[in-house]
């Protein structure tokens, strides 16, 4: 296998989005443990969950490459610009990272394998089905930060439950205003659910919903997680930056202004409040 064909199969495991997933999981494994995870937990946590991250990636690319091919902003993906053909080579690389994926979580704890299991199922099972005002993807995001809390505290609590809801408040804002931004080849490709089977006004309200309840939610953990001064201005500026960026999708709905969020919503967000909680433990 030369070069070029190992980076074609590394991008079909969609490797920022798995790097970040496996982030936030990681970073449950830090939280859950008081800043002070065992080497071996955490190491283990980080395979198990990149590789369940990039198999439950991988697979999902595998599903949508038909609806890929139609559109000009993923038509340039692997699979559907045939740089692997037929795909179906793919799918020996992709079952196995599944299986592997549940073997380590399994060696984690039950609970974990049970998140992951769940989470690739719906992952499967789910995808472009849905068409009422629900974040798709929402059951299988919370796979990584569910594996890695697990992984030290087998039960839930009041502070895995606010973490489970910014994961849930989160992905909408990052998922439907791409969606928003590229309405016309969404459509075109045949999507009609929730945000594609409403008007675009109508859409941004609910983003604008989804932006108050996780700021909300953000604020909530700062008390119930009992973080310090750090964690609580970067929410803070995170939070209103998210509102800041939504209100203005609300008052243009304009493609440019969705985009905006849909960048601001990954690793600015996402990624920085995560690793605000992992910092504010370590400094206290």
């Amino acid at each position: 296998m030369n070069i070029t064909t190992l980076k074609n199969y590394i991008e079909v495991l969609k490797p920022r989005e798995s790097i970040l997933l496996t982030f936030i999981g990681v970073a449950a494994v830090f939280i859950a443990a008081d800043g002070k995870p065992p080497l071996d937990v955490i190491l283990l946590a980080f395979i198990a969950i990149l590789i369940a991250s990039a198999g439950a990636n991988g697979i999902t690319n595998y599903l949508d490459r038909e609806f890929d091919a139609k559109m000009k902003r993923t038509r340039r993906r692997v699979l559907p610009s045939r740089r692997i053909y037929p795909p179906q080579k793919v799918l020996p690389l992709i079952i196995g990272l599944i299986i592997a994926g549940l073997v380590l979580a399994w060696w984690l704890h039950q609970l974990a394998f049970a998140a992951d299991l769940i989470g690739t199922i719906v992952a499967v099972t789910w995808r472009k089905r849905i068409t009422c005002v629900f974040p798709q993807g929402a059951v299988a995001s919370l796979a990584p930060v569910l594996m890695g809390w697990f992984a030290i505290e087998p039960a839930f609590s009041w502070h895995l439950i606010l973490l489970c809801l910014l994961i849930f408040a989160w992905l909408p804002l990052h998922v439907w205003s791409i969606m928003v931004s590229n309405r016309d080849e969404y459509l075109g490709a045949g999507l009609d659910f929730f945000p594609m089977n409403v008007t675009v006004r109508t859409a941004v309200m609910v983003l604008l919903l989804f932006a108050l309840f996780l700021y909300a939610v953000s604020i909530t953990l700062y008390f119930v997680g009992d973080f310090g001064w750090l964690y609580f201005a970067l929410a803070n500026i995170m939070g209103i930056i998210m509102l800041y960026t939504t209100c203005r999708l609300v008052t243009s709905n304009t493609s440019k202004n969705a985009w905006r969020l849909y960048k601001i919503s990954s690793f600015p967000y996402l990624g920085l409040i995560f690793l605000a909680m992992c910092l504010d433990i370590w400094l206290m």
